[in-house]
């Protein structure tokens, strides 16, 4: 997953960092809401940190934290004390930050005394701003100097820097200060039982320009932020588990994924989901894709919004620079200072070489779904499919050889181009690094199902001669892969084919993503799946994906060992696929074991552990929180038990529920469906459908693995 460069993984933000987040804008802080350059901290707004330092002081000293809540995705509410006072045990002055961000960051202070007694104290708000690329202070290269924030003639501060991209700058407001640049000052009296009150704005500014905020003083719920995160709320289905803890991990991640939308200000209707908080609110194509996917019975917009957006990016000509060609889906989008020399002089850099199939894949799910836009707006997502695939047999083939390969195109693009996308990610049994060009095993499954979803399409359409060759081309690729892939002493996959076409023999997690997308042979799957149950690959709360004795294997790596809740759930819907029922529960039940010991979120990963080793999953440092994908998995858990599987073009319902029995019954209100909204019921001896379409045809048995 994740950034360009992820040779350098983030970096902490130090213990109890509260992250805060709306759209593409967020800020990240210390447990007493200070923001310091020295670590990853900032607000940021167009990949860029406008400010690098807001330290509080009462009387000289830092504000002691109680407690830290985010109320809700966009808002921070710290509770601390001021420092202690000679003569006395405890200090009587308690300090509430209330701290807002949408486009901009509103914070208001709040001091209350305790005492009997009046008091004075000096209030200090110390502020800079760096203008640091988002990349520099992830990977704690933000060293430059901060540019000086200078009081204007309106008794602001001020701070702009004409490197950023269009002209990026910063006001901050606060009534009654005295400024004594780059600080804010407040001379406070406070009465016997008393408080004192003062809003803190700090807005961006564009070409000179403040950005546009909500009005001051407006409320709460009338915010921009909670506008939106209620609708998307009011629109969701509502789940009811016979277990407690399932529940509420389906509700924190419907709350998680309304947080990490973002909107295109060119077409608001639209929204994409980011990757993931802090450092990835932007779109990635793989990751936006797979979690759209994740979702579809949730909210099939955003997959919609993701295709359209993709597709308006979608490559048009080849570049080495930034490894765009024709057709081919983009890897991620940026905005930063120095971003668009880091992607090779763009802002859009196009190094993934699974989005492209899964871009079509996702349009096929949409049509399964019966979800797909208006005429129009389909027919352009279809060119853009047929596009992709033309990149698929074109540039994606390489050598002709008909698998997808990748090799970077320049020295400073990603090593590693699918979602194993560090530098060590792909190796040999032995350690050994695998030497690009690199053909994925997950990838070919990737474009078979991209095949199928093409056949999908021509479905809902009446095309029954593009039924026939889409199909055509899956079931050829299926017998190449299974011929040349499979590796028969190991009974095992190759994780990949290296540029002399060696079988990359190390035991993964990807062979589980081949039993989702349906690419694997039925006389192969129970030797897969019996693999990625055994003790070296699974851990008890999800699946490496590196089996433990292998040469790489390091269970706090990246993505040698970790578990990855995403990567899990995909293996599980495989394993589910294929019929093994008892096999999935095991996966779902510790992945979702695992979200309740970390408070009803998943996040990005952790680390890969035995759970006999450990009680509790080992959370892995700099792991994104909330993320897209990782979000979207209990999603994905849910659909897999209840073995849901929907054909609109052919007017079909397969729905088999399989739930382990500790979940106890489960029902499910305001699906969306077929262009409807179905209610979903399902008891130890029963299950119902309500308000299903009557066209759609249901059946009750699995519809098997081949799906054709």
């Amino acid at each position: 997953m994740t950034g360009w460069n992820t040779d350098t993984l983030a970096q902490p933000a130090g213990a109890g960092a509260i992250t805060i987040v709306e759209g593409s804008s967020f800020c990240v802080s210390h447990a007493n809401g200070d923001i310091v350059p020295e670590l990853p901290h900032g607000m940021f707004f167009r990949d860029t940190r406008l400010v690098s330092r807001s330290t509080l002081l009462i009387d000289g000293a830092p504000i002691e934290p109680l407690s830290a809540m985010t109320p809700e995705p966009f808002r921070a509410l710290v509770v601390g004390r001021a420092g202690h006072l000679p003569g006395r045990a405890d200090t009587p002055l308690t300090v509430e930050r209330d701290r807002r961000i949408d486009c901009g960051l509103r914070e208001e202070i709040t001091i209350r005394n305790y005492s009997r007694v009046p008091m004075t104290c000096r209030v200090e708000l110390a502020l800079e701003a760096d203008f640091a690329d988002i990349f520099e202070v992830k990977e704690e290269r933000a060293g430059g100097a901060a540019h000086p924030l200078a009081a204007g003639p309106d008794g602001r501060l001020r701070a702009e820097s004409a490197n950023a991209p269009d002209r990026l700058g910063v006001v901050v407001t606060a009534a009654e200060a005295s400024v004594d640049a780059p600080r804010l000052v407040f001379e406070v009296g406070l009465p016997p039982h008393g408080s004192w009150t003062q809003r803190i704005t700090i807005t961006p500014t564009l070409h000179g320009e403040e950005v546009e905020l909500d009005p001051v003083g407006a409320p709460l719920h009338e915010s921009s932020p909670a506008r939106r995160l209620t609708q998307w709320q009011s629109s969701m289905w509502v789940p009811t588990f016979g277990d407690d803890d399932v529940e509420r991990i389906m509700l924190q991640s419907q709350r998680d994924l309304g947080s990490l939308r973002i909107f295109d200000p060119r077409h608001p209707e639209r929204a994409v989901v980011a990757a993931g908080v802090p450092w990835f609110m932007a779109l990635f194509g793989r990751d936006s894709l797979l979690a759209s996917y994740m979702t579809l019975g949730l909210d099939p917009t955003l997959a919609v919004g993701t295709l359209q957006t993709l597709a308006e990016l979608q490559g048009s000509k080849s570049d080495p620079a930034s490894e765009e060609q024709p057709g081919r889906i983009l890897h991620e989008v940026r905005l930063g200072a120095t971003t668009n020399l880091a992607l090779g002089g763009e802002s859009v850099y196009y190094g993934s070489i699974d989005a492209t199939p899964l871009f079509v894949f996702l349009l096929g799910e949409l049509a399964a779904w019966g979800a797909l836009p208006d005429d129009d707006a389909t027919e352009e997502l279809i060119a853009a499919a047929d596009r992709a695939l033309e990149w698929i047999e074109r540039d994606g083939d390489r050598d002709g050889d008909g698998f997808v390969e990748y090799a970077r195109h320049n020295d400073f693009g990603l090593i590693n181009q699918g979602w194993k996308d560090s530098w060590d990610g792909i190796n040999f049994a032995d350690g050994t690094l695998a030497t690009a060009p690199i053909a994925l095993c997950e990838v070919q499954g990737y474009v078979y199902a991209a095949y199928r979803a093409r056949a999908t399409i021509a479905a809902a359409r009446g095309d029954h001669a593009g039924i026939d060759r889409w199909n055509a081309k899956a079931t050829e690729l299926k017998a190449r892969f299974n011929e040349r892939f499979w590796i028969p002493e190991r009974r095992c996959f190759a994780v990949a084919l290296d540029r002399d076409k060696r079988p990359v023999d190390a035991c993964t997690s990807n062979m589980g993503h081949c039993l989702w997308s349906g690419i694997v042979d039925d006389d192969k799957a129970a030797a897969v799946a019996e693999l990625l149950l055994s003790d070296t690959m699974f851990t008890g709360w999800g699946v490496r994906t590196l089996a433990s004795d292998m040469g790489a294997y390091n269970p706090a790596s990246y993505h040698n060992g970790s578990v990855w809740p995403h990567d899990s759930a995909i293996v599980a819907a495989g394993l589910m696929r294929y019929g093994f029922v008892e096999e999935a529960h095991r996966v779902i039940v510790g992945l979702l074991d695992a979200a309740t010991h970390f408070g009803g979120r998943l996040p990005e990963l952790f680390c890969g552990f035995d759970r006999g080793q450990y009680a509790e999953p080992v959370v892995y440092p700099a792991s994104c929180s909330p993320q897209a994908w990782a979000a979207a998995a209990p999603f994905l858990l849910l659909r897999s038990m209840l073995r849901l599987d929907p054909s609109v073009p052919t007017g079909e319902l397969w729905l088999a529920p399989a739930i382990p029995p500790e979940f106890g019954d489960v029902h499910l209100v305001n699906v969306p469906f077929a262009g409807t909204r179905v209610s979903l019921d399902f008891g130890r001896d029963d299950t119902s459908v309500t308000g299903l379409p009557d066209h759609i045809t249901l059946h009750t048995a699995p519809r098997g693995p081949s799906r054709a």
